[in-house]
């Protein structure tokens, strides 16, 4: 059985989840360098495949395998249906300065949107999108929030620093929209 082939199966299984160097070396039992030389060539045979949807990228310093780009509106139309959930606007709302901001509590956030934002904060940990990262040393203790990994993968960037430069977003109409996505979900 080649090489190729178990990386393949193991990230296929792995899903959105990916799975890490380390993972892989103890799982493929390779080498780290005999495993970087197979995951150079697992990538460039997606790239060189016309004929496959697929491609091999590495995020949040996890490996896993996504669609190519080309197939982009193909599943903007299918995440579209009912079937699949996405998040509000005052869920983005909330992942955004989360983002932005963090650490930061959830009474920070609704100091920033004027509303409550709990309902948000919920369905955004519920969603892996965030999580709590210890206690702010004020009066209360409340909880600070974070981004995860996920959250990396969620919008397609490896780390923090490559969100867009906040100073640099237009606003149009007084709404501010970070990431692109459709709104089902409150």
């Amino acid at each position: 059985m080649s090489h190729l082939a178990n990386i393949e199966a193991l990230l296929f299984v792995a899903g959105e989840d990916g799975l890490s160097m380390r993972q892989l070396t103890e799982l493929t039992q390779l080498t780290t360098s005999a495993l970087s030389q197979q995951l150079e060539k697992l990538a460039e045979r997606y790239i060189n495949d016309n004929q496959s949807a697929l491609c091999l990228v590495e995020t949040g310093r996890t490996y896993k395998l996504v669609t190519k780009e080309r197939h982009a509106e193909l599943l903007r139309l299918y995440s579209s249906t009912p079937i699949n959930q996405s998040l509000s606007r005052a869920s983005l709302e909330v992942l955004s300065i989360i983002a932005y901001k963090q650490p930061i509590t959830r009474i920070e956030v609704d100091e920033i949107r004027g509303v409550n934002s709990s309902g948000a904060i919920s369905k955004l940990q519920a969603f892996d999108l965030i999580k709590e990262d210890g206690k702010k040393e004020v009066l209360g203790r409340p909880n600070l929030y974070v981004t995860t990994d996920y959250f990396l993968d969620y919008i397609g960037i490896n780390r923090l620093e490559e969100l867009p430069d906040a100073s640099s977003i237009q606003l149009h109409n007084e709404e501010v929209t970070l990431f692109d996505t459709d709104s089902d979900i409150e």
